[in-house]
């Protein structure tokens, strides 16, 4: 099944979800070589490009390989987030999606994530101005609400819509919820029948019976997936190979995960250096792990990890002699 946003038309309709600290480049290529159909980057503060920083400068790092991706920006001022989109415009990413779900307090204090969830004309005139100032397809991601108080997520929409946004993405979660308890798929539904672009649902999708479970019951175009990819990439070929073949393909084996295992982490020293690839290394390790009985028992071992070589041992002695 695939996706099609405003002229671009993706492989399949499955897309990683921005996560702070998670899609970074190199667990980006590993969903690409998966088979996932867009490839989200890490938010970026439009003020940070605004100030150069140089941080940002790296959470910007792309490679020609890993598209179709989309750079999403939060912020709260319409002129500095449309001036940043329009500079930034000429770089290799295909789509600039607005943050408007990030539950983060530092982030919400100052009105930018899902705070604008609860400024509909402002965010409105963040989605407007963008539009009108790039070429590129302009999406947003939003929540089901701030709170179960003002669940607002149709509105927010319809505003996104009439900005001249190209899809949009909900996380059927209020922003008190942050990632706890079950999504409410209907808000998603609802988004889906009140607007007519494309709706991506997103929340609780874990496995290939989930995503056809939230296609069935919402109607979405797309599915976004965020914290189910973590230590599995292979999610998205695993959902991709049951929509075509209505199979459930086995779940990888451990000699597949270890084999990923290094494989991702080859390319965080590749892009990031030993130092800080290896220590970026640990939650992901942790992770992969995740679901082994004897995963509690490597968690030390995991949080000593400094090099290559310590990964290696890791993998060549520690985790065999658990199993």
């Amino acid at each position: 099944m695939k996706l099609k946003i405003k002229n671009m038309e993706l492989e399949n309709n499955l897309v990683l979800a921005p996560m702070a600290g998670v899609t970074d480049l190199p667990f980006r290529l590993l969903c690409k070589e998966q088979g996932c159909g867009l490839l989200c980057m890490e938010m970026i503060s439009a003020k940070a490009i605004y100030y150069k920083n140089k941080k940002t400068e790296d959470l910007m790092a792309s490679e020609e390989k890993e598209r179709p991706v989309s750079l999403q920006l939060f912020g709260s001022d319409p002129v500095i987030i449309s001036e940043m989109a329009k500079q930034i415009e000429d770089r290799p990413f295909d789509i600039l999606d607005i943050n408007m779900g990030c539950p983060v307090p530092k982030v919400v204090n100052n009105r930018e994530g899902s705070a604008l969830m609860r400024e509909p004309k402002l965010a409105g005139q963040i989605i407007n101005k963008t539009v009108r100032a790039i070429r590129k397809p302009v999406t947003v991601k939003i929540r089901k609400g701030f709170d179960e108080m003002h669940i607002n997520a149709v509105e927010i929409a319809k505003i996104a819509e009439a900005g001249g946004a190209a899809a949009i993405t909900v996380h059927a979660r209020t922003r008190e919820q942050y990632y706890a308890g079950q999504a409410d798929w209907s808000i998603i539904r609802k988004v889906k029948e009140a607007v007519s672009i494309p709706v991506i649902g997103n929340g609780d999708v874990s496995d290939p019976i989930s995503a056809k479970k939230l296609l069935e019951e919402t109607g979405c175009d797309g599915i976004a997936i965020g914290r189910g990819a973590r230590g599995n990439p292979w999610i998205f070929s695993e959902i991709d190979h049951y929509f075509k073949t209505g199979e459930i393909p086995e779940k990888p084996a451990l000699e597949d995960i270890l084999k990923m295992m290094r494989r991702h982490a080859e390319l965080m020293v590749k892009y990031k250096g030993e130092y800080l690839g290896m220590r970026e290394m640990r939650k992901h390790i942790a992770w992969y792990m995740t679901g082994y009985p004897y995963a509690a028992k490597i968690r030390n071992s995991v949080n000593q990890i400094e090099t290559w070589s310590d990964l290696q041992i890791l993998i060549n002695q520690k985790i065999p002699s658990c199993r």
